[in-house]
């Protein structure tokens, strides 16, 4: 019901998760980002507390692999679930259990891990690692491209209703968290033009929270 592909970026140490699936309000419940920690996406039989219980281990040191054995190993039910790990070195761990819905499959590429499940076919998530791999620009950028790369190769086996887009900096709060929670339509080309409306102003957004005397201004009415 979801695919996925969390990353990480070498040049400033963003971690991001961009998702679509084809249930309701995917942003709400699968990405788990904690920054300059890692990044967790807890998918299929979605378990959100696998996500916090990860970014706290990997919070203790430990590597991805071992931290996602960890919270497994505490779950009963770790062969309904999905979950894909990233740390802000760039290594990762990935885990589908026997009841994965669907076609899955997973990939660890250079900074970035992808999983699905419930998939057209196994060459989406392969596409997803190579179009993130392949593609320049900021992580936000590159994770976009991988999302499109998947509708490319079919996505999901039928249509998918919800996208989320969140990356993390040197910053306690998300500095990108958009999310498309129902479309009947694409909603991965209606989060793609949120970005693209959303790209020119995070910074903007950045320094009114940091220094509020250096903001620009707001654009509404009383503070032109």
């Amino acid at each position: 019901m979801t695919f996925s592909i969390a990353a990480r970026c070498a040049e400033t140490g963003q971690l991001g998760i961009a998702l679509s699936s084809s249930s309701i309000a995917v942003g709400a419940r699968c990405p788990w980002l904690l920054p300059g920690v890692g990044a967790v996406s807890s998918q299929n039989i979605t378990l959100p507390a696998l996500g916090q219980t990860i970014l706290a281990a990997l919070n203790n040191g430990n590597d991805p692999q071992s931290a996602l054995q960890q919270a497994l190993a505490g779950n009963v039910f770790s062969e309904y679930r999905q979950v894909s790990v990233i740390n802000l070195l760039g290594e990762s761990a990935v885990f589908s259990g026997e009841k994965t819905l669907g076609i899955y499959h997973t990939v660890q590429g250079e900074g970035c891990v992808a999983a699905g499940n419930m998939l057209a076919d196994q060459s989406v998530i392969t596409a997803m690692v190579s179009a993130f791999e392949n593609t320049s620009g900021s992580l936000a950028q590159r994770l976009m491209a991988a999302m499109q790369a998947a509708m490319v190769k079919g996505g999901e086996a039928g249509p998918v209703h919800s996208a989320a887009l969140k990356i993390v900096g040197d910053h306690s709060w998300p500095i990108v968290d958009l999310r498309v929670d129902w479309s009947e339509n694409n909603p991965i080309d209606e989060l793609n033009a949120l970005w693209l409306a959303y790209e020119p102003q995070m910074e903007a957004y950045i320094t009114r929270a940091l220094d509020p005397r250096d903001a620009p201004s707001y654009g509404v009415p009383g503070d032109e």
